[in-house]
């Protein structure tokens, strides 16, 4: 075929759809083009600054005709940014977006063409997100900044009023941005892996109020440390503690595995549904605990666990959904890999009286595979909410081979769910997919979609 487009041409196109990272697609002659910030019924001069066989990319020079979805944006670092890729959408129309893609992915992957239900939106989708992450750095003036990397690079931009994050996160950061100036404390740079403040990350417990400092060091400690804990906590009662924690490796994972606590007890607790979480540094809780709470209900409300039914719970984090889902079965054994947040789980059961769970730190594979044909445990119910990259083939050849009656399978990632879902679907009916939006304004969503045993 012979590709219609070239490289830093202009051509004016009209947009037909918008993609799952809700990019508008465009077509010439048939072949397809991507466009970021361009909206489903645009007409709009581009050019394409990339071309492959099957596809280009291009961007904006000029919108001909505007959607009546496309909105001001309110943010000032919003196309370097890259965190709220849809904010120059009406946020209706976002939760259309997604429910679009969603039934796209399933119309090209399932033999049974399922129902995407329309996307659970959030009353208020601002200033959603309880947990922080700031990295420090130099400029190319060679001046320390703090804020967020720009999309696809690690430039600080530096920080700027964020509509998704929470406010008391900003300020603190801001805080200590400017204790650190004014203390001269020296800051990491990556390309001389020297220098002592990596990364500021604020959690906060949304119901309890409570906030959790993190000071991220490439060293052991720093001479002012106490100044600056009671600095802190003079000027932000509410933070419950501060905690150093030391990362002295090469590695874009922001934390490293040791913690200090500088003040408090190195925990925070959050409330969601009728439940108390306790929260550590390095344990994993849903950045959008509102929203967290309605995906949750879904899932275990279209479970339908009975007193009777032994449930398996496969990456549960710190044990909210396990939590959830024992008050109406007869055991819950969770799985995650992460052993802090493992320890974290069986303190939530101790803090909320739950004495049927079982929480077991290891691969959700291996563990599954030994409960399985090991120890001999059949659950009735399994619930499932792995990472990006879905389910592996062990874990599915298991699940088919015992059959569980139900399968919830709450997912982060629609691709890799629908991938899943059709090496199940001869063995189960799927019914409806539930898209919930976790992260408004971003093209990130998170579906339910529950399997019943034919």
């Amino acid at each position: 075929m012979e590709i219609p487009v070239e490289k830093n041409k202009e051509y004016i196109v009209d947009i037909i759809d918008n993609g799952f990272q809700g990019e508008g697609i465009a077509k010439i002659d048939n072949f397809t083009i991507f466009i970021p910030n361009a909206i489903k019924g645009e007409k709009v001069k581009v050019l394409i600054v990339k071309v492959l066989s099957s596809h280009a990319f291009g961007k904006i020079i000029e919108i001909i005709n505007k959607s009546e979805h496309r909105v001001d944006v309110d943010c000032v670092t919003y196309k370097r940014c890259g965190g709220c890729n849809l904010r120059h959408i009406d946020y209706n129309e976002t939760l259309k977006i997604k429910q679009s893609a969603v039934q796209s992915l399933v119309n090209k992957t399932l033999k049974n063409k399922i129902e995407v239900l329309e996307t659970i939106g959030m009353d208020i989708p601002y200033h959603y997100r309880n947990k922080a992450q700031y990295p420090l750095g130099l400029d190319k003036n060679g001046i320390p900044q703090i804020g967020i990397f720009a999309n696809r690079t690690h430039e600080i931009i530096p920080m700027e009023k964020c509509y998704i994050q929470n406010e008391n996160s900003e300020k603190i950061a801001k805080f200590i941005y400017e204790y650190i100036i004014k203390n001269n404390i020296s800051v990491y740079d990556e390309n001389t892996r020297k220098g002592l403040f990596r990364h500021v990350v604020i959690k906060v417990g949304i119901k309890t109020d409570e906030i959790m400092c993190i000071l991220v060091l490439n060293g052991k400690a720093f001479e002012k440390e106490n100044d600056l804990v009671k600095e802190l906590l003079d000027e932000f009662p509410n933070i419950k503690t501060i905690v150093k924690n030391i990362n002295m490796k090469n590695t874009n994972v922001i934390l490293g595995l040791e913690n200090v606590n500088l003040y408090g007890d190195g925990y925070i607790t959050d409330v969601l549904g009728d439940f108390t979480f306790k929260i550590s540094p390095l344990s994993f809780y849903q950045v959008n605990p509102i929203q967290a709470e309605k995906l949750y209900n879904i899932g275990v409300e279209n479970a339908e666990i009975s007193k009777e039914d032994i449930v398996f719970d496969l990456y549960c984090g710190i044990g909210t959904i396990s939590l959830f889902m024992a008050k109406y079965a007869k055991k819950v054994y969770g799985v995650e890999i992460v052993e802090q947040a493992i320890e974290d789980a069986k303190e939530n059961a101790k803090i909320n009286n739950i004495e049927n769970t079982e929480f077991i730190a290891g691969d959700a594979q291996i563990i599954l595979d030994d409960l399985i044909n090991k120890k001999k445990i059949i659950p009735d119910v399994i619930m499932v909410d792995p990472p990006r990259k879905g389910l592996d083939n062990t874990s599915i050849e298991n699940i088919l081979k015992i059959k569980p009656k139900r399968v919830v399978y709450i997912s982060c990632n629609p691709a890799t769910l629908v991938r899943d879902l059709a090496k199940m679907e001869d063995v189960y009916d799927i019914g409806e997919i539930q898209p919930v939006d976790m992260f408004p304004y971003t093209s990130h969503v998170e579906c339910c979609s529950v399997l019943k045993l034919r």
